[in-house]
């Protein structure tokens, strides 16, 4: 199984940027699809953003298409969420996780997950 230590969270003005980075032990870390998710108070866990193993075409949740970027760097074991034009409703805590499967922003589909990272937007 694969372990993840998600790290780059923190506050931010509305508006602002930042870059998440989670990184994977194990050197199957370059079979799996990974993949961003977010849990907010009083929300279920949302998915972000995901990108499959070869790093090829990413997708996103219509929430955050156009100003978060997901990308991964096999050799770093690595995997980023560039995000910008951050508002007030990003505000959670975000974690990657592991699917054996391509193209899935379900759940279900992920088994291993990190700690997760704080992201607080201030209005």
């Amino acid at each position: 199984q694969v372990q993840l230590v998600e790290s780059g969270g923190g506050l931010v003005q509305a508006g602002g940027s930042l870059r998440l980075s989670c990184a994977a032990s194990g050197r199957t870390f370059s079979y799996y699809t990974m993949g961003w998710f977010r849990l907010a108070p009083g929300k279920e866990r949302e998915f972000v953003a995901a990108v499959p193993w070869n790093g090829g075409t990413t997708y996103y949740a219509d929430s955050v298409k156009g100003r978060f970027t997901v990308s991964r760097d096999n050799a770093k074991n690595t995997v980023y969420l560039q995000m910008n034009s951050l508002n007030p409703e990003d505000t959670a805590v975000y974690y990657c996780a592991t699917s054996a499967l391509a193209y899935t922003n379900q759940t279900g589909d992920f088994a291993s997950w990190g700690q997760g990272t704080q992201v607080t937007v201030s209005s």
